[in-house]
């Protein structure tokens, strides 16, 4: 893995608990500053320190249970100055070095490229057989983007490639290409038109997806009233509850094995979104923690 170049982000909680030793945490905090390839607005490569230092003003006492007391470490952040390729190795060795050090990844991005350098990581950690549970506005299932196989608008395509079940929830802007791979490769999706009007707050996975999911989303899958602080808005898309409901719905039935946090884009003066994005993170851990 790469050395840091830039200085050392915030911890996460750092305002609560201490930096552990690795092996002493089971959620290991990845932040992912990569941004190359957005469509719309940018940002993203400012997403992750800003999730860090909004954490500071979170409580130990998610409501339920104090993730904290599993241990949370906060991994060096990743050279994302190096070419794509590179950056994407980068990614998947951290990942590989906390599924090797017992932890589960939880990792900040950056543009939603950054999942599939996950994806690489968790299957040379030895983990093969696992799915992904994606919330999103977009199916991210184009073959290229502009030319560019390793795009946001592309890594789901890049996932489904590497034999990886995909259970797709919230999308509301795809095209025809993306649909014929959807029946092509078997793609399970429950789309926002009929998840947000029937207010859906919990799904059943098929009996034959597997066991261990990794879990990622996209902050543009929940609604622009809860994070306009994107680079692709879209309209009509989940609430804060109901995203959290359907993530627990799958951390009920499935191992959660990690999960992401792809695509936020901080306001300038608006913490209130980064906030959201530090809460749903440490809402997310205490699922896991109480579904282990």
């Amino acid at each position: 893995m790469s050395e840091l170049t830039v200085k050392p982000y915030p911890i996460f909680l750092g305002s609560e608990i201490d930096q552990p030793d690795p092996e002493q945490a089971f959620f290991h905090v990845l932040p992912v500053p990569y941004e190359k390839s957005v469509s719309y607005g940018g940002g993203t490569a400012l997403g992750p320190k800003a999730i860090l230092k909004a954490s500071w003003q979170l409580e130990e006492w998610d409501g339920k249970s104090k993730p904290c007391d599993d241990g949370i470490y906060t991994c060096p952040t990743i050279d994302c100055t190096v070419d794509p390729e590179q950056v994407i190795e980068n990614i998947a060795a951290a990942t590989q070095q906390i599924i090797e050090q017992g932890g589960m990844p939880v990792v900040f991005g950056g543009e939603h490229t950054v999942t599939y350098g996950v994806l690489k990581g968790l299957k040379a950690a030895g983990i093969e057989d696992f799915g992904i549970v994606q919330i999103d506005a977009h199916a991210d299932l184009r073959e290229a983007y502009e030319g560019d196989l390793l795009s946001h608008a592309s890594v789901m395509k890049r996932a489904i490639d590497m034999g990886i079940p995909l259970y797709q929830l919230g999308i509301r802007a795809f095209c025809e290409e993306e649909k014929g791979y959807r029946e092509q490769f078997g793609v399970h999706y429950l789309d926002a038109d009929e998840l947000v009007p029937n207010n859906i707050t919990s799904i059943d996975l098929p009996k034959d997806f597997p066991k261990k999911v990794f879990f990622t989303v996209d902050v543009d899958g929940l609604d622009p009233s809860v994070f306009p602080s994107t680079g692709t808005p879209v309209p009509g898309g989940l609430g804060w509850y109901q995203t959290l409901s359907l993530f627990e719905s799958v951390a009920k039935q499935r191992e959660i094995i990690g999960f992401d946090i792809m695509e936020f884009a901080p306001i300038k003066g608006f913490h209130a979104y980064d906030f959201a994005a530090a809460m749903l993170t440490y809402k997310m851990m205490g699922i896991v923690q109480r579904n282990r």
